[in-house]
C-alpha cells in the first residue's frame, strides 16, 4: 500500500463531478487500500477519490466510535432525517474550520469493492462524514456551506463549549 498526496483547495479536480466506477478490479482495490492508508495517516474521518486526484465516485469513511472503515463506491444518499449543526474541516482545506448544517441521520446506498450493493445508515458524525465525502464526488467542498471560517478564538470557544456539553 502507498500513501497518496492529498490535493488542497484550488486544485481543479476538487471542483469536478466524478465518473462512476464500472470496473471492479486490482486498480480499484489498490486505490481503496491506498485511500484507507492515506486517511489513517492524515487522521481524518473521510477521504474521497478527488482529494487524491482521482475523478471516480469512491470514498472511504471512518466510524469514530467503532474505528471501522467503510468503502463506498458509486455512493448516493437515499434517505435523510433531522438536522444537526456542527464543526467541520477537510483534509483538502487544512487548518480551516467552519460550522455546517447537515442531516442528523442519513442512509447511503453504495457498492463495495466487489460491486455488491449495500446500504449504510449513520447518525451524528458518521452522517456528517457521509454527506461531506459524497459532496466531494460532485465537485463541492464544505466551504460552500459555511458563513465564514472560524477564527482561532471562535474555534477555541466552540471546542470549550462542546467539552462542557460532553462532561
Amino acid at each position: 500500500m502507498a500513501l497518496r498526496k492529498i490535493v488542497v483547495q484550488g486544485d481543479e479536480c476538487l471542483t469536478k463531478v466524478c465518473r462512476p466506477v464500472t470496473a471492479f478490479n486490482r486498480r480499484l482495490y489498490d486505490l481503496l487500500d491506498d485511500m484507507k492508508d492515506t486517511l489513517k495517516d492524515a487522521g481524518g474521518a473521510g477521504l474521497a477519490a478527488p482529494q487524491v486526484g482521482i475523478l471516480r465516485r469512491v470514498c472511504v469513511v471512518m466510524d469514530e466510535p467503532t474505528g471501522e472503515y467503510y468503502e463506498l463506491i458509486n455512493p448516493e444518499i437515499i434517505k435523510q432525517d433531522g438536522k444537526q449543526s456542527g464543526l467541520e474541516g477537510c483534509l483538502s482545506v487544512p487548518g480551516k474550520w467552519g460550522i455546517v448544517e447537515r442531516p442528523w441521520r442519513v442512509t447511503a446506498r453504495a457498492q463495495d469493492r466487489n460491486g455488491e450493493w449495500f446500504e449504510l445508515e449513520g447518525e451524528e458524525l458518521l452522517a456528517r462524514t457521509l454527506c461531506h465525502e459524497i459532496e466531494h464526488l460532485d465537485g463541492h467542498l464544505y466551504t460552500e456551506r459555511i458563513d465564514h471560517f472560524l477564527s482561532d478564538e471562535e474555534l477555541e470557544k466552540y471546542l470549550e463549549h462542546e467539552n462542557e456539553r460532553i462532561e
